[in-house]
């Protein structure tokens, strides 16, 4: 909140047993008091580290329109604008997914 007022926090996750995905994988997002798991913050986090939204300095752009200066107002801006939000899903979704860990098969221990 721009006057000081906590709002919420970041929270780091790790999962550490899991029987159908790899075990130990961390995951950050936010948590907001009044409404719970930011949803829009996790795609704003998904997108900046794709590129998809630019950040310079403390402002974020995506395609050439500034969403906010600041995580929190650009948050709230994506929370207004849905229309924005189902554009930056559709190129994340459209880039290829990062490597997690590198996969070894039987051929390459052969080696």
């Amino acid at each position: 909140d721009p006057t000081g007022t906590v709002i919420g926090n970041r929270t780091r996750v790790k999962v550490v047993k899991n029987k159908v995905a790899p075990p130990f994988t961390e995951a950050e997002f936010d948590i907001l008091y009044a409404r719970g798991i930011s949803w829009e913050g996790s795609v704003l986090d998904a997108a900046i580290a794709r590129n998809v939204v630019a950040k310079r300095g403390s402002w974020l752009s995506f395609e050439s329109e500034q969403i906010g200066q600041g995580s929190i107002a650009a948050t709230e801006f994506l929370r207004s604008h849905p229309e924005v939000v189902a554009q930056i899903i559709a190129k994340i979704k459209a880039e290829p997914a990062p490597a997690i860990g590198k996969a070894t098969s039987k051929a390459d221990d052969a080696d």
